[in-house]
């Protein structure tokens, strides 16, 4: 068991909590996570999990930006339902994103297994950038990821990973729940006085 698969996969999880309760600091703490577990996966040839923890850092520092400015301008963090558009956008993107990351795994020769590893590149992506635009459905991406990066980080050996992913799966889970009523309380507010007014 590797020692930075341990301790990045711990940080992970504290920084999934700390997006749970939607603070700011999940983002440092995603940035830290991302970097340590570069380390872990260097030598497994695993290019998915590696472009995962890269994807982790650039997107965590775009999305701390993000959260600090939303805190200053309304002093918390919103979170809402993205709209149909918005869903399709990023369903489509990420669909695509696979196919042409997977291509690009292949003719490289980075994986052994292109579509998977692209799948998880991508989809990490995707649940990047729902969560620092605090769209619920961000942790439905994190779900679809998941369902995936559990079983193959078993197949590579990273247990340590694996095991942590299947705790990541149920805090997930509740932090689905807590955003999803945090944004439908948000949604019903606003209706609640256009009909008072």
């Amino acid at each position: 068991m590797k020692v930075a698969d341990v301790v990045g996969n711990l940080i992970g999880l504290g920084a999934l909590a700390l997006g749970w309760r939607r603070s700011v600091l999940t983002w440092p703490a995603q940035l830290l996570a991302g970097a340590v577990l570069i380390s872990a996966y260097l030598g497994a040839h695993m290019p998915g999990l590696i472009g995962k923890q890269v994807i982790v850092i650039v997107t965590a520092i775009w999305g701390w930006t993000q959260w600090n400015r939303g805190r200053r301008d309304t002093g918390d963090i919103e979170v809402r339902f993205a709209d149909w558009k918005q869903r399709t956008v990023l369903i489509t993107a990420t669909a695509a994103g696979t196919a042409a990351v997977a291509w690009l795994f292949s003719v490289e020769n980075l994986s052994w297994n292109p579509l998977l590893d692209a799948y998880i590149f991508t989809g990490t992506l995707a649940a990047m950038y729902a969560q620092a635009k605090g769209w619920v459905e961000f942790w439905l991406a994190w779900i679809a990821v998941d369902v995936i990066s559990v079983p193959y980080a078993y197949t590579h050996h990273l247990v340590f990973t694996a095991f942590t992913f299947t705790i990541y799966f149920g805090l997930v889970v509740a932090g689905l729940v807590s955003w999803w009523t945090k944004a439908r309380t948000v949604r019903t507010v606003p209706l609640a006085k256009e009909v008072a007014a």
